[in-house]
């Protein structure tokens, strides 16, 4: 797991003044909206006797933790404790770690780290999230497996004729091979393109929209630090684009948050087939790699046997292995880890900043 990134954490629509846990990173963190509509996130961890505050309620913009009732701001410091008589100050350790948000493109998103401003990663530029073209559906797709290992079978490009062969994969049949292609390496991430220029018909849902012989696809995938896969799919008669945020909740559980879009077959009605269909292929995914071991993929890039089709993903795992070098990965147990959220958290110094776009 990568520090000093901005992390996608849930959807804005599933934000509200109710808070709301969200598992990843091996910790808890509460969100919630404060008076203003914007986007409070802190560590779901009442200091007093370890309760969990996205089981309390909102109150004047804060939270109260549903143990004993303390009270904290959206900075994270506590300013009512109802045991106390009004004369005993509240302690300066009545605090929980706060940590940046932003909204853009219908996301939460949560720095974590200890860079300052101007020497953090900017959130990736996603332009399909403001296409009035494009038709959208999202899904929530849990994953028993290490997050590299999700990320990695999104950047995989040959898996596709076997794992969806009785899907998307069924248009390889006649040429399931993959030519020689070269990665691109940007600011945060990397991206490949390849041709199919024998692709016939897939199986399932977008079969109707195919030529009858044989189409020219193409496929460009791309990677954004520190979670993020993009594969978009070209057949000339439209554009089907699969974005997914691949939360590592823990070193076994990966939450993948996916979003699809397309500039075809964009009747509202047509959204829960689409739904559907996006499950079905995510779970031929899950299945394989839930059964990969080991789960993390492993440190020593020679440890596996790589072929040319596997350009895209040694290059993830160059990339990866980089940042690592850097010191900006995360100690896998967080209970070595003193302070989180990377910011120095003072007793009057308040971490806590929302940005909306």
């Amino acid at each position: 797991m990568l520090k000093n990134f901005w992390y996608v954490c849930e959807f804005s629509s599933a934000v509200t003044q109710k808070p709301k846990q969200i598992l990843m990173l091996n910790q808890r963190f509460v969100l919630y909206r404060n008076s203003d509509g914007q986007v409070v996130a802190l560590k779901d961890q009442c200091p007093h006797r370890g309760a969990a505050l996205s089981l309390g309620w909102v109150e004047d913009g804060c939270l109260r933790c549903p143990y004993h009732g303390w009270k904290f701001q959206a900075d994270g410091k506590c300013i009512d404790i109802p045991a106390n008589a009004p004369e005993i100050p509240i302690p300066k350790k009545a605090r929980v770690d706060s940590y940046l948000v932003q909204e853009k493109y219908g996301l939460v998103w949560l720095f974590y780290g200890d860079l300052p401003p101007e020497k953090r990663p900017p959130i990736p530029y996603l332009p399909e999230f403001t296409d009035p073209k494009m038709r959208s559906i999202v899904a929530d797709v849990k994953v028993n497996n290490h997050y590299t290992r999700v990320i990695e079978n999104a950047l995989d490009l040959a898996h596709v004729y076997i794992v969806h062969g009785n899907s998307v994969g069924a248009g390889l049949t006649e040429n399931p091979r993959i030519e020689t292609y070269q990665v691109h390496e940007e600011e945060w991430g990397i991206r490949a393109t390849t041709k199919f220029v024998n692709f016939t018909k897939p199986k399932g849902l977008f079969r109707p929209f195919f030529r009858a012989k044989r189409t020219e696809l193409t496929t460009t995938t791309s990677f954004y630090l520190p979670n993020i896969t993009k594969v978009e799919v070209d057949f000339g008669r439209g554009k089907l684009i699969n974005y997914a945020a691949h939360l590592p909740i823990d070193n076994q559980t990966t939450l993948s948050k996916r979003i699809q879009f397309r500039n075809f077959f964009t009747y509202p009605w047509a959204d829960g087939l689409c739904r559907n269909y996006l499950h079905r292929v995510s779970q031929e995914d899950s299945r394989v790699s839930e059964s990969q071991y080991p789960q993390a993929i492993p440190e020593n890039l020679s440890a596996d046997v790589h072929i040319p089709s596997d350009a895209l993903s040694l290059a993830y795992r160059k990339l990866r292995q980089q940042y690592l070098a850097m010191g900006w990965g995360l100690d896998a147990n967080p209970s070595h880890v003193k302070n989180r959220n990377g910011h120095s958290v003072l007793p009057d110094s308040p971490a806590f900043v929302n940005f909306s776009s």
